[in-house]
């Protein structure tokens, strides 16, 4: 869950909102609808403790066109575009770190808006995911060790990063001054920003997709899913609140960098540099994490035989799949040329806040299709806590469109390219059930 949101998305959730205890309270709202959705999500990881997560909740809840759109947008969403994401901000904060700045850029436009971006920062981003593609595609093992190395490292510095801040940085208590305005709570602007908040609470979902590989599922699921997402909220309040002692809510408005320009205000220009590097260091651990996770999901939907034979195959000699990796490292390096950072975690945001409701809409028709199912463990709080996440997501959909439509129609673009995709794929399995049974006959 840690990863680039937290180090990159105040900036922009403050220039909507241009109030710091709102922004907190944002920051908590954003919190407690993942913990809604970790609480429902834990009775249907209890259910069906099977390997894939939104992919089985949704072939379960609504058939198989639906579990193969789920795997659809992780493709898509769920992992090339936060790798794009996070490569930028990486890119970002590495430069940040060098003495000299790097500020060429060449656009293409079109119609008024930049169609493609090419600088120093567009071209690190695509050499770091090509760097880390091949990691993953030498080998699992040398994959596993690199991530494990880079997340102690990331864990570290963000508590060091909050102790320090709160305890020996040169902020300021005026800063929190303003008092609480409950104004844009009612407004587009506050669903807006919690769609930045949902892309940096992405994640709270993953103990689901190791179902069949985790002990005592109906217990260690759900324990899992809402331990880690308090515990991961709890961390990002209080890194926000390091963010807002370091900063006043004009300079921090805007801003990408946020976690490097809190360093300067807090420790001076001199830790900036060091700050700025190991925070870069630290979100290779989310881009990594994310390039070695996404290609098992193609390799799982090309053998189920919802998606091209090719991606279903594995290097001979490495045993990964060579072929799922290269697809994810190409439309990731689209999008970060395409793409403004904002946008892509806006789209981002919005489209998985589409499917992460309508898998708990259908925890609620499991309960209503399948009363006798035995269930180990049942949501805390039903009908409260899956109707308050329902409703929340609606929430921020329907503002989403409303204040953002471009970005809001990408996201729909992208679940109709889906389902076309699922009747291509359908047709095709059905010609050759056809044929089989010709043959037989």
């Amino acid at each position: 869950m840690v990863g680039t949101g937290i180090f990159t998305t105040s900036g922009f959730i403050i220039a909507e909102l241009g109030n710091p205890q709102t922004m907190l309270l944002c920051w908590f709202v954003g919190g407690i609808f993942a913990l809604c959705g970790a609480l429902c999500y834990g009775e249907l990881g209890a259910m069906f403790p099977r390997a894939g997560g939104e992919y089985v909740f949704l072939r379960e809840s609504f058939g198989k066109w639906m579990g193969f759109l789920s795997g659809w947008i992780s493709l898509i969403v769920g992992f090339s575009a936060p790798i794009a994401a996070a490569s930028i901000a990486f890119a970002t904060y590495f430069f940040l770190a060098l003495p000299a700045s790097f500020n060429p850029e060449f656009t293409v436009p079109f119609l008024g808006v930049n169609i493609l971006s090419i600088s120093p920062i567009t071209t690190l981003a695509v050499a770091i995911i090509i760097i880390f593609s091949l990691i993953h595609y030498h080998s699992l093992f040398l994959g596993t060790r690199v991530q494990n190395g880079l997340t102690i490292f990331k864990i570290g510095l963000i508590v060091v990063f909050v102790v320090a801040g709160l305890c020996l940085g040169y902020g300021s208590t005026g800063n929190f001054s303003k008092g609480l305005d409950l104004r844009p709570v009612f407004q587009d602007k506050f669903a807006v920003s919690l769609i930045f908040v949902s892309f940096a609470y992405s994640g709270w979902n993953a103990a689901a997709y190791l179902g069949g590989e985790i002990k005592k599922p109906g217990r260690n699921i759900p324990l899992a899913l809402f331990t880690g997402t308090f515990l991961v909220m709890c961390l990002y309040l209080l890194l926000n609140v390091v963010y807002v002692y370091a900063l006043p809510a004009k300079e921090m408005s805007g801003v990408l960098d946020v976690g490097a320009r809190s360093a300067v205000s807090l420790f001076g220009d001199d830790i900036s540099k060091y700050f700025s590097g190991a925070i870069a260091i630290g979100l290779l651990s989310v881009l990594s994490a994310m390039i070695m996770t996404g290609p098992r999901v193609y390799y799982a939907m090309s053998k189920d035989g919802v998606f091209f034979e090719l991606f279903g195959k594995v290097n001979k000699v490495h045993r990964t799949p060579a072929y799922s990796i290269i697809l994810q490292a190409a439309i990731a390096i689209f999008m970060v040329i395409t793409f403004s950072f904002d946008k892509l975690l806006l789209y981002v945001g919005f489209t998985l806040a589409v499917f992460a409701m309508m898998t708990v809409v259908g925890l609620v028709g499991l309960r209503i299709k399948k009363a006798s199912f035995g269930r180990s463990y049942k949501t805390f709080g039903y009908p409260i806590t899956p109707i308050l996440f329902i409703v929340g997501n609606l929430w921020i959909i329907y503002f989403s469109i409303k204040s953002k439509p471009i970005v809001s129609l990408f996201g729909l673009g992208t679940i109709a390219l889906g389902i076309l995709f699922y009747m291509h794929f359908r047709k095709r399995n059905k010609h050759i059930e056809s044929e089989d049974m010709n043959a037989h006959l």
